[in-house]
């Protein structure tokens, strides 16, 4: 939960674009490589005018696809450079093969990515169909509420990317966050720097002392273990996100979990969900609560690592559960924050919850308080026996004739 401490920083008016431009500003990544696509455009565009104007002294690397994007991104990492991107929807489709590329050769790459409707048919709307296609490619994936965790996510994603040797995003829902202005506090460029600290990494093509193959051949001999590592990696990230978090807490005064609890200890019937919709449904749970109705919220903020143990700990008491994707899964038995919790429950022995599935939300359609009442109220049925939970995914506020 964000903690509201205004003491080192200066209050502006911005939109989750221009502060994610602005972390990345204060990072002074050394390497920027980018291709435009809408609603992530401005990140890198606002980015490339601070390097013409001589504000950092990153290189920015103008190529032709977001593939070429991501393909810079892991050659300047590799090389030993600090590097970032930024993308959306169909560009991080495009860049689907460097994406495991990328991870698979455990390269601290950061990227800013504005989540957005995948085609066809075309959308440039909101939802989180792009991030969620790729939520098995071994990244990191961190979502935001608002422009505040977008800003303080991009700020620790560095940190959290170098330790961890692990390509990490930040998300933002597009047009919601992306091109809306909030109140933000930046904080001062020297503390930030102080924070990210100096990139000095472990081994780089570069270094002619010490030469080594990135990148080679592994057949059936090591393979295997060389995804189990990265697998390990991917699991071992919670620790390192955790103790991020912490003294970003301790130097900025907000303090960030996995995922955050609102008015969930002693719920009887919650939602979990992801990103700016949860700040919706906080205050329908507040109106509840004053109705005498024991309503909670899990917000996930971080969804790759799944922070399966502790998530299955705090649902454990809950009697009625709502998932609510803003993705679907076409294929699958339920859509992907479901059955990621689902099965977090199911793993540690949890039956007490009854788990049901909404899909809301795609293509930037309107989910509202009114929307998210109706599901706390079938849910209260549900707690109560006097509705039986539904088998399927069950669609907000979409026209099915």
């Amino acid at each position: 939960m964000i903690k509201t401490v205004f003491s080192k920083g200066k209050l502006v008016a911005k939109t989750g674009n221009e502060v994610m431009a602005e972390a990345m500003r204060q990072i002074e990544p050394d390497v920027v490589a980018a291709y435009p696509i809408t609603p992530a455009t401005e990140i890198v565009q606002i980015f490339s005018q601070f390097v013409a104007d001589g504000v950092v002294k990153s290189e920015y690397v103008a190529v032709e696809s977001e593939h070429s994007a991501m393909s810079a991104t892991i050659a300047a990492s590799a090389a030993g450079a600090r590097a970032m991107t930024g993308t959306s929807s169909q560009g991080l489709c495009l860049m689907w093969e460097m994406l495991y590329i990328a991870s698979g050769l455990r390269l601290p790459i950061v990227m800013a990515e504005v989540n957005r409707a995948i085609s066809a048919p075309l959308n440039i709307h909101g939802d989180q169909s792009d991030t969620m296609g790729a939520r098995d490619s071994g990244w990191i994936q961190i979502y935001s509420e608002n422009s505040q965790e977008a800003y303080d996510n991009m700020l620790q994603a560095t940190r959290i990317a170098e330790k961890a040797k692990l390509p990490t995003l930040i998300t933002t829902d597009g047009f919601i966050i992306s091109h809306c202005m909030e109140v933000v506090e930046l904080y001062p460029d020297v503390d930030v720097k102080a924070f990210v600290g100096e990139y000095k990494p472990e081994r780089y093509l570069l270094d002619t002392k010490k030469p080594y193959t990135l990148g080679s051949i592994d057949l059936q001999d090591y393979y295997f273990e060389h995804r189990y590592q990265l697998a390990q990696a991917m699991r071992d990230s919670k620790d390192i996100i955790l103790d991020v978090a912490k003294e970003f807490e301790k130097t900025f005064g907000r303090k960030y979990e996995m995922y955050e609890k609102f008015m969930l200890d002693d719920a009887e019937i919650a939602i979990v969900v992801i990103g700016s919709t949860a700040g919706t449904a906080k205050v329908v749970v507040n109106e509840l609560r004053e109705k005498g109705v024991k309503a909670g919220l899990l917000k996930i903020r971080v969804f790759r690592p799944f922070p399966t143990e502790q998530i299955a700990k705090d649902l454990a008491h809950v009697k009625a559960i709502a998932a609510l994707d803003r993705a679907d899964s076409c294929s699958g038995a339920f859509a992907p924050l479901h059955s990621d919790v689902a099965s977090s429950l199911y793993a540690a022995g949890v039956t007490t919850p009854k788990v049901v599935n909404y899909v809301y939300g795609l293509g930037g359609r309107e989910i509202n308080a009114t929307h998210i009442a109706e599901v706390y109220e079938t849910l209260g049925k549900i707690a109560s026996g006097t509705e039986k939970p539904a088998k399927q995914v069950e669609y907000i506020n979409v026209r099915k004739k």
